[in-house]
């Protein structure tokens, strides 16, 4: 009998090391990929917040799955600003294999020594290549030209060689086209334009509402290049050239300046925000939204959609005196899994699924490609009969389209409207060459902070000041009076 229990025993021994064996190989079976990302800045598969589909994540687990039968699975988190970002992964508190900074925080991190290399050769990023065969080679010659410093090498490396651009687009103006008027929406005066007190806004953010206050604060320099151009004394490269100076001008002097013009836009406008202005023009709150191309789209296409009669009308312009056309890409951080990461980019730029992203979130893809080109078709295009402007937007398709959709080997789009979401999501030629692609602060970073803060405390600041002198004299009035209040009741003591 004891024999008989001890063989059970054994045998139910056993039984639970194959099945925690079975666990772990289950546990182990699955392959992890850690995201970080914009909040809203994926087609998550739902609508109004209800699930009605797959993301684009499952789908592209279901895909990886069937071609290489490893279960993956997606870790997804997101941010809502790049230096909150930033801390996360310089702390250590969190790992992540694929992140989606901005260009500068891109810039930031490259030269840091952050990230880990993309998988390249023979000029091809080989292990992403839905990238190199559909990728716009407008956005793809503006990423190849930036370079930076490694701060411990000094060895100029490029940006191509760490990042996948995403998602791009200037930055602007939208605003209601029936309070104002559009010729005060394409200057950066609008901020300070004491007609529309308390009706615009600017980003909660030093690195955007740098450019609104430097190129205000230089505006007369601007306008004088933009005629120079205009008259052919500079070509194109140097006008380009110059403005991209100007923005990323932090020279002492400059920022002084800026923090001058910023105060003076605070006692104007009606006040900082990160993502409620595109909901606050919708409402009334303000007219006048400081925001980015996709937020622009967002609001344009949500002020429509209102009950008959009751729609709002919002346009979007760039200031003419120029501005900042920005990108978001996907970098791995050190430690990151590489070739995983990589096959998700892979999956990420094929213009089917670079599509779905474009359309839920409103941005504009750097992916081009005849899925994309559909989507833009479906979107703006004139129906048979009607009458609109013919818009040349090789620049951005070429080489990536079919030949059907090419009108004598370019791509030509008919719409209907100038000046709204189409334009936001497709600006001209000549509108890009007034942007420029804003960079880190670097070495005055820490004098750009400062500015920041005396801009946000500014007038809060000095009172403060004021109120800590008048508790102090307070204090020494009270401590006083005090001692003399003790010397009297006790001044037999003191007089012995």
């Amino acid at each position: 009998m004891k024999q008989l229990k001890v063989i059970s025993s054994f045998v139910l021994l056993l039984l639970v090391i194959f099945t925690t064996m079975a666990c772990k190989k289950s546990e182990t079976d699955v392959i992890y990929l850690r995201v970080y990302n914009w909040e809203d800045y994926i087609d998550d598969g739902t609508d109004d917040g209800e699930k009605i589909a797959n993301s684009v994540m499952e789908d592209w687990e279901e895909d990886y799955f069937e071609r290489t039968g490893i279960k993956v699975k997606v870790i997804y988190n997101t941010f809502e600003t790049n230096e909150y970002m930033l801390n996360v992964l310089k702390t250590g508190s969190e790992h992540y294999d694929l992140v989606c900074p901005s260009d500068y925080i891109i810039q930031k991190m490259i030269s840091e020594d952050m990230l880990e290399k993309l998988t390249i050769e023979d000029d091809s990023h080989v292990l992403v290549p839905n990238y190199d065969d559909y990728a716009s080679p407008y956005i793809r010659k503006i990423f190849n030209e930036h370079t930076t410093l490694n701060k411990k090498t000094n060895e100029e490396l490029a940006w191509t060689n760490y990042a996948i651009p995403y998602m791009w687009g200037t930055m602007g103006f939208t605003y209601n086209m029936d309070t104002v008027e559009t010729e005060d929406a394409q200057t950066w005066g609008i901020l300070w334009n004491t007609d529309y007190a308390k009706k615009s806004t600017a980003k909660n953010s030093v690195h955007d509402t740098y450019v609104a206050g430097v190129m205000y604060a230089k505006r007369d320099e601007l306008m004088a290049l933009k005629e120079e151009f205009e008259s052919g004394a500079i070509d194109a490269a140097t006008y380009n050239s110059k403005i991209d100076a100007i923005m990323n001008d932090v020279s002492d002097e400059t920022i002084n300046l800026v923090e001058e013009k910023l105060i003076e836009m605070k006692n104007n406008f009606y006040g900082f925000e990160v993502d409620n202005g595109k909901t606050d023009i919708l409402n009334g709150t303000i007219t006048i939204n400081f925001c980015w191309s996709g937020d622009g789209v967002y609001s344009m296409d949500e002020a429509e959609e209102g009950e008959e009669g009751k729609q709002v009308f919002l346009g979007y312009e760039v200031p003419i005196e120029g501005s900042n056309v920005f990108f978001d890409g996907w970098v791995m951080p050190k430690g990151a899994n590489v070739e995983l990461a990589q096959d998700f980019l892979n999956y990420m730029c094929s213009p089917e699924t670079a599509a779905r992203n474009m359309d839920f979130i409103g941005y504009t893809s750097v992916i081009a490609g005849d899925e994309i080109w559909e989507l833009l078709l479906d979107n703006y295009s004139v129906e048979d009969g009607e009458e609109g402007e013919d818009v040349d937007l090789t620049y951005f398709f070429d080489g990536t389209l079919s030949d059907e959709y090419l009108t004598d080997g370019k791509a030509i789009v008919t719409v209907a409207e100038r000046g709204r979401q189409f334009d936001a999501q497709y600006p001209s030629e000549e509108t890009l060459l007034r942007c420029a692609v804003m960079k880190d602060f670097g070495e005055q970073n820490e004098k750009v902070l400062i500015m920041w803060e005396n801009v946000k405390c500014g007038e809060i600041g000095a009172w403060l000041w004021v109120g800590y002198a008048m508790i102090a004299c307070f204090v020494v009035l009270v401590v006083f009076f005090e001692v003399n209040h003790y010397k009297k009741k006790n001044r037999h003591r003191f007089n012995k």
